[in-house]
C-alpha cells in the first residue's frame, strides 16, 4: 500500500512538473532574441565587477609590493629590490586600470555623436619666404 502511494505521487509529480514546464515554453519560448536579450542583460554588471577586482587586486600587490621593499631594507643580500618594484609598479597599473577603461569607453561612445573624436585635417598650407 505504500509503495502505490509513493509511486502515485512521483508520477502526479512528475506530470505537475511537466504540465508547469509546458505552460513556462508556451510564455517564453527560447529564440535567438530572448537569449540575446538575456546575455545583454547579464553582461551589464561586468564592468563594475571588473573594476572591483582591479581596485582589490591592485591594492593587495601595491601592499606585497610595499613588504618586499621592506624585506629588501631588511636584508638587502637576500630580496633584490627589483622584486618589490616590480610588484608596485603592477598594483599601480591595476589600480589604473577602471580609469583608462573608462576612457577608452568614452571616446568610444563619443565617436559617433556630435563630440566626434577625428583625426586633425590640414585645410590650407601658407609658406612665408623672404
Amino acid at each position: 500500500m505504500l509503495r502505490t502511494f509513493k509511486k502515485q505521487s512521483l508520477f502526479m509529480g512528475a506530470a505537475m512538473t511537466a504540465g508547469m514546464m509546458l505552460g513556462a515554453t508556451e510564455a517564453k519560448a527560447n529564440n535567438f532574441g530572448n537569449i540575446a536579450e538575456n546575455i545583454v542583460l547579464s553582461i551589464q554588471d561586468v564592468p563594475g565587477l571588473l573594476t572591483g577586482l582591479a581596485y582589490l587586486f591592485g591594492i593587495l600587490i601595491g601592499v606585497l609590493g610595499i613588504m618586499k621593499i621592506k624585506d629588501h631594507v631588511e636584508n638587502p643580500a637576500q630580496t633584490p629590490l627589483k622584486d618589490g618594484a616590480i610588484r608596485l609598479a603592477a598594483g599601480g597599473a591595476l589600480f589604473a586600470l577602471p580609469i583608462v577603461f573608462e576612457a577608452m569607453r568614452t571616446t568610444v561612445e563619443n565617436a559617433g555623436g556630435a563630440a566626434a573624436v577625428s583625426a586633425a585635417t590640414l585645410e590650407t598650407v601658407n609658406f612665408a619666404v623672404g
